[in-house]
């Protein structure tokens, strides 16, 4: 069975703007690109952490069957709050070690359901450094966000 990734990355012009998310999906078997799926969308009015967080939803809810997946993001924010903050804010009611409740709850809560029927694996790369998926997954996410920045 081929190895699966999602490149995930959100955009907006404004924050709060027109955003967009876009997902670069790649099965590959050992460094042969065995099938690749492209995902996108946007919103008219929001902000770079909820597109990233759509992204990663997103290539989660694509998936028609439980698999392991390797997402990769270049959003620490998406990165440390399902792999460090999470466990805590859902003890604390959904609310941040300060009392505060977090931000994007909505969201925070549908990746946590998204990624509950699968092996999934984290992965934080920078953005904007030349790594080519990470590049892909960027104009998909500006791709996204083109018919709400025109409107």
């Amino acid at each position: 069975m081929p190895d699966l990734f999602a490149y995930t990355d959100g955009a907006c012009s404004g924050n709060p703007g027109p955003g967009g998310w876009g997902v670069l999906m790649i099965a590959r078997d050992g460094a042969q690109v065995v099938k690749e799926r492209n995902l996108q969308g946007g919103e008219a009015m929001t902000t770079n952490n909820r597109m990233e967080l759509l992204a990663a939803i997103s290539a989660l809810e694509a998936l028609a069957k439980p698999v392991a997946i390797t997402i990769i993001t270049d959003s620490a924010y998406v990165k440390n709050g399902i792999t460090e903050w999470m466990d805590n804010w859902k003890r604390k009611g959904w609310r941040t070690a300060g009392g505060p409740p977090v931000k994007n709850v909505d969201l925070w809560q549908r990746l946590d359901a998204a990624r509950a029927a699968h092996a999934v694996t984290w992965r934080w790369i920078k953005g904007h450094a030349g790594h080519a998926e990470n590049e892909r997954a960027d104009a998909l996410a500006r791709a996204g966000m083109a018919p709400f920045k025109a409107g």
